[in-house]
């Protein structure tokens, strides 16, 4: 049976006029909840009840909000006292990260609140469980993520405790979606799901900087204008704080129990201790002013040659197939040789081109004694990507390089040459949101689809890790991250165990 959310007649109170707080109470009161705001420093409630008024007024203007709808949302809208939440169904807590400062609050809570209400916690990073610990009825008391600013971003992660009633979550999430929100269930675990899965993102884009594989610029260029991700971690980052960046991955880390899965960046606590925290500061990985301009990834120049007239697709090509198809539309000859072997690659006039797996170039350029060896990075969709990465081997002849240049950008692409260290921005990247969202679910911090929805409602990223995983191919992921583990010879590169049993099963992600 479906769960029903709470009463379109009821009170909601949240406890907490910051930012999150606030905006929690206009998501809310939009969607037609009364809603008593409570801020324990003079002022507060009333100065958010205000912008809200300003905000609304906003959307009034632009067509999105009529006049009637705006009063209406703001009459819903009132200061209270902590007493008044006897009255309430549901209390959103959205205060300081500080778990005395919380508990003490929801101790006062328990002895107001109706024996049915639910309280709720807007907490990012502590545990629900370590929360509910000495409450009197734990089983009412659950998570209510929701991501800032509340009132734009639609996920919302519904996070059980080890002692929080299952109806109890059901309901809060039938009550998000009443809210027009996205909700997803998650069990309370370091980081939930979104702050956990996200860690890849940041951590190895650390990775191909801290070896001056590829400068901030170029990473983030290779990321959006070929991996299809909004935003890159470099401006990503700057724009989060480095500060509050490198706390969440210390918190996870020290959560874990420093599983070095999850080991921060050296080089971001230098960032911090240097006072470069992005864009609140001035300066990140990028400079930022009125007459700065927005820095340029590095574009590889316009090659002297000519692109080969055709090329040879040996082995099954997997995600690569799709940039075979761009080049033959460029007007190059593709002829097809299946094999049984494990090679895969696009051979031409003396070079030979290699769907980046986790290896260099210079490895693979070993291993199978082809000198003129270049890699190129996975793509979100090669044909509609604007840009591609390239490194080639130490042994690879400027020639072979000059042809394969030529021929990327006769197929239109913009090509940045990174480093050729193992595994390349995109690829490692991908891998890295599928291994870590396969832990999760084999975890049982959430679903499959759970995941997928949180990242890509919660990060914007243009798929969730087990759609990508399920595009390249399990077989393709498993093997990316087991050439980084070889090399590298790290824990964090290690395969998770539902990577594997999916890869000795034959079985997909779904269907």
């Amino acid at each position: 049976m479906t769960a029903r959310p709470i009463s379109a007649d009821a009170t909601v109170m949240v406890v907490g006029a910051g930012a999150m707080g606030a905006g929690i109470a206009q998501v809310a009161a939009r969607a037609g909840q009364k809603v008593c705001l409570l801020d324990q420093r003079p002022g507060a409630a009333q100065k958010a009840i205000d912008e809200a008024a300003k905000s609304w007024d906003v959307l009034v203007t632009k067509g999105r909000l009529t006049e009637t709808q705006r009063n209406e949302a703001l009459s819903r809208l009132t200061e209270a006292k902590i007493e008044e939440a006897n009255g309430c169904e549901l209390v959103i807590e959205a205060i300081a990260e500080n778990v005395a400062t919380k508990r003490e609050l929801f101790t006062a809570l328990e002895t107001i609140v109706s024996a049915d209400a639910i309280l709720a916690s807007n907490t990012s990073s502590i545990s629900i469980t370590a929360l509910a610990a000495g409450m009197s009825h734990p089983d009412r008391f659950v998570g209510m993520h929701f991501f800032n600013p509340a009132p734009i971003m639609p996920l919302v992660e519904v996070v059980s405790g080890l002692a929080t009633n299952p109806a109890v979550a059901a309901r809060t999430f039938a009550t998000a979606r009443a809210w027009g929100k996205v909700p997803v269930h998650a069990r309370s675990t370091p980081g939930f799901i979104v702050n956990r899965v996200a860690r890849p993102f940041y951590a190895e884009a650390w990775r191909m900087l801290q070896v001056d594989a590829i400068d901030p610029a170029t990473l983030d260029a290779i990321l959006t204008e070929s991996g299809g991700f909004k935003m890159g971690p470099c401006a990503l980052m700057d724009l989060i704080g480095h500060d509050v960046n490198a706390a969440v991955s210390q918190s996870i880390f020290a959560a874990f129990d420093y599983d070095r899965r999850f080991q921060p960046s050296m080089e971001q606590r230098e960032f911090v201790a240097a006072g470069w925290l992005g864009r609140k500061t001035g300066r990140g990985f990028f400079r930022y002013g009125p007459d700065l301009p927005n820095p340029a990834p590095d574009d590889e120049p316009d090659s002297a040659l000519a692109p080969p007239i055709s090329l040879k697709a040996v082995g099954r090509l997997g995600p690569a197939q799709s940039l075979v198809e761009r080049f033959a539309n460029a007007g190059i000859l593709i002829e097809y040789e299946l094999n049984t072997g494990a090679r895969s690659a696009l051979v031409g006039e003396g070079l030979q081109l290699v769907l980046c797996d986790g290896r260099s170039a210079s490895q693979i350029a070993f291993e199978e004694a082809q000198p003129n060896t270049i890699i190129f990075d996975l793509a979100l969709d090669y044909s509609k990507a604007k840009r591609v990465a390239l490194a080639r081997a130490s042994s690879c002849s400027d020639f072979s390089y000059a042809t394969a240049l030529a021929l990327f950008q006769k197929a239109g692409f913009s090509v940045s040459r990174v480093g050729d260290v193992p595994g390349m921005p995109v690829v490692r990247t991908v891998a890295m949101l599928v291994n870590e969202a396969a832990d999760a679910v084999f975890q049982n911090v959430c679903s499959m689809s759970d995941c997928d929805t949180a990242m890509k409602m919660g990060t914007n990223y243009p798929l969730g890790p087990f759609e990508w995983g399920q595009a390249v191919g399990i077989e393709f992921v498993v093997r990316v991250l087991r050439n980084l583990y070889g090399v590298y010879g790290e824990e964090r590169y290690r395969v998770s165990p539902l990577l594997q049993h999916k890869l000795w099963t034959g079985k997909a992600f779904y269907g």
